[in-house]
């Protein structure tokens, strides 16, 4: 299998962002710029684990930083977040996008709902105090930019198990 380098280096590079967002909710920038190198050279290479042409990985890189940045503006997601999703338009291209965004977004609204459960913060509470709206631990959550990486990582498996990579 061709892509079997790329699925294993976009499958690590994966796991070390969710695991600095889920440990410390921060990425360092060396972890998204060692996605981006990676991602633009598994297309360069044409062994890329989601089959996308450099055009398609430009492009993806592109319409990814554009589409989360005013969630940044606005202040309800960090640049973090929408650099990962950057880097998943890199890796994914542009068609993969609003799936992946679409499946952590779910997976982020479940979490988020199960905080306010466990710290029985009420709804008319939040964002009161011009921090985080949930804090866990000193922790500020979600850690979306991880539900990311594991929405790209379940679909990049689906994709695996059904034959669908070459």
């Amino acid at each position: 299998m061709k892509a079997f380098l790329g699925i294993v280096i976009f499958v690590a590079w994966a796991v070390v962002v969710a695991v600095c967002d889920y440990r410390r909710r921060r990425i360092p920038n060396s972890v998204v710029v060692v996605g981006f190198v990676a991602a633009f050279g598994c297309a360069l290479g044409q062994f890329g684990p989601f089959g996308v042409s450099l055009t398609q990985t430009l492009m993806g890189a592109s319409i990814g930083l554009v589409a989360l940045l005013p969630f940044f503006a606005l202040g309800v997601m960090g640049a973090a977040d929408v650099k990962v999703f950057a880097v998943l338009g890199a890796w994914c291209g542009m068609h993969a996008l609003l799936g992946l965004w679409m499946a952590a977004s779910l997976a982020a609204g479940i979490h988020a709902l199960w905080l306010l459960a466990v710290t029985r913060t009420r709804l008319a509470g939040l964002g009161r105090h011009g921090g985080p709206t949930f804090e866990l631990a000193g922790k500020a959550s979600t850690p979306f930019a991880a539900y990311l990486t594991v929405a790209a990582s379940g679909w990049l498996g689906m994709q695996v198990l059904s034959g669908g990579l070459r």
